[in-house]
Order: C-alpha cells, then sequence, then structure tokens
C-alpha cells in the first residue's frame, strides 16, 4: 500500500469513526460518477468493509446523464474488473438541465437536483439505507466560502446527514481528505476517469473562483486548508450573532476571550457499537 493510499484510508475510517457514518447492516449505495473522488470512494469503503469487525454491504450506482460526448465504456470495464456489484442507471437529464438554466447561469443547481432524485430513488429500489458520495475536504472549503460570500451564511458540508424525507442517510467519508491526495492517488492508480462535459464547458464558475482564493491565500499560508478545517471543528457560538446558535449569552469575559464552559450534566451510558476500526500508518486495524 503506498504512502497516500494509507493517507487516504486513515482519514477516511478515522471521519467514519468520528461521526459514526456506518455501522453493522448498513447497505451502502456509493454514487461513482466517473471522477477521481468517486473512484477513490468506492475503492477505499471496498477495502475498509474487507477488514470491518461487521456486516457491511456496499453497490456502486453510475448514472449516465446521455451528456454529449460521454462514453462509460471504461467505467464499466473497470467496475467489472474491481469486483464490486454494481449498477449503471440511463436517464436523459442534460436536455432538461439546458432547459432549465438561464443563459449565463451555472448548470449545477438543476443538474444536481435532478441527479439527487434520481439517486434517491436507485437507492430505495436496492434497498439502501445510505448513500455515500465523494466529495473531500477542499469541496467543503470551497462550499463554506460560496456561502460566507455568496449566500451571507456560515454553512459547509457535513460528514452525513438524514435526507428531508427520512428515507436515506447521505454521507461524504472522504470529507476531511485533501483532493491533492486524491488526485496524486488517482494517478497511481490509473482510474480511467470520466469527463464531465456539461459542467467543464462553463467558464467563470463562483466555485472555481473560490479555489483559485485558496490558492492565492496558500502562497502566505501553506497550511491553510488543514487551519479551515480545524475551524470547522472549533466552531465558538457565543461569538457569532445568530441567537439560534449561541448557547448562554454569559459566555463571554471581560476582555472577550470565551469563559470556561460550565460543567456538563453527567450523560447517561450508552450502549456500546461496533465501529469500524483506524487504519494506521503502518496498515494493520488497530
Amino acid at each position: 500500500m503506498s504512502a497516500v493510499r494509507k493517507r487516504l484510508a486513515r482519514t477516511m475510517t478515522r471521519t467514519i469513526a468520528r461521526f459514526g457514518l456506518v455501522g453493522p447492516g448498513d447497505r451502502v449505495m456509493v454514487a461513482v460518477s466517473g471522477g477521481k473522488d468517486s473512484y477513490t470512494l468506492l475503492d477505499l469503503l471496498w477495502e475498509a468493509k474487507r477488514r470491518a469487525p461487521f456486516e457491511l454491504d456496499l453497490v456502486a450506482v453510475h448514472l449516465d446523464q446521455r451528456q454529449p460526448g460521454y462514453d462509460g465504456t471504461p467505467l464499466r470495464r473497470w467496475l467489472e474488473a474491481f469486483g464490486a456489484p454494481f449498477e449503471i442507471v440511463e436517464r436523459d437529464t442534460y436536455s432538461t438541465v439546458l432547459r432549465l438554466t438561464p443563459a449565463g447561469k451555472s448548470y449545477c443547481g438543476p443538474c444536481s437536483r435532478m441527479r439527487r432524485g434520481i439517486l434517491y430513488t436507485t437507492a430505495e429500489r436496492l434497498g439502501c439505507n445510505k448513500i455515500a458520495l465523494g466529495h473531500h475536504r477542499d469541496d467543503a472549503l470551497e462550499t463554506l466560502l460560496l456561502n460566507l460570500f455568496y449566500a451571507g451564511k456560515l454553512q459547509a458540508m457535513p460528514a452525513g446527514y438524514t435526507t428531508d424525507d427520512g428515507r436515506f442517510e447521505v454521507i461524504r467519508p472522504l470529507v476531511e481528505c485533501a483532493e491533492a491526495d486524491i488526485v496524486e492517488h488517482a494517478a497511481e492508480v490509473g482510474y480511467p476517469i470520466l469527463p464531465c462535459n456539461l459542467c467543464g464547458s462553463q467558464d467563470g464558475l463562483h466555485r472555481e473562483k473560490m479555489a483559485a482564493l485558496l490558492r492565492e491565500l496558500e502562497r502566505d499560508n501553506p497550511h491553510l486548508r488543514s487551519v479551515m478545517l480545524n475551524a470547522l471543528r472549533n466552531v465558538q457560538p457565543s461569538h457569532l450573532l445568530d441567537p439560534a446558535v449561541i448557547r448562554r449569552p454569559a459566555a463571554v469575559t471581560e476582555d472577550g476571550e470565551a469563559a470556561p464552559p460550565s460543567e456538563p450534566a453527567e450523560a447517561s451510558p450508552e450502549p456500546a457499537r461496533r465501529r469500524l476500526r483506524v487504519i494506521d500508518d503502518a496498515g494493520p486495524l488497530r
């Protein structure tokens, strides 16, 4: 196992353990787009499944959206050779997305909504209770900046959430993994990457601007992305301006520092659960 694969596997399994993303009896649909992120997700989850101390089912699903120039043959061949159960769903969303998107606007909104609906329907048909997506750390940071600068809210990407109708849990096991590591790993392994001709045909997307901003800021702070990720883990609600998230009004000292928190009430013991173990640098599970 290469160093970058070990690092990705260790980070992913720690995320799964920290947020309780998978457990005994789960049947997880892994959405495989044909990009580096979803290939990596399926590959690492399949390896984690073999090591898990409990039964876990995975099924890969790829959505063919009938985009012009699309050729899914390399992906199909890779999935056949990989060995995990998979299904390729064909839906012509391309023409609908073009019709719904005003001139000069991003295709991402209508495309993601249609894709999400199809994936939910497929997950229900396949008997899956969880849907795994390949978003990584840099996706979360760019989303944070997009919401901050364009939507006026502090919001990134959660590691997991329950859909509005309560049918599924959507999980992002790679949400703490660096995109640079995924790029290196994908090149090392040689995944057959499928281009996205729909999104890739647009220029000047806001997300690209956020990615460029992060690159520029990294010139002064090479550890910028790690620091920002830590900020998402270290939220101080008492120092924000939303009354709904302020825990206690008096949690600030006279000099503006956060006051020591009061002792929490003793929590009732929870039943022990078997969790996916974290892969350490040497490879074995612990």
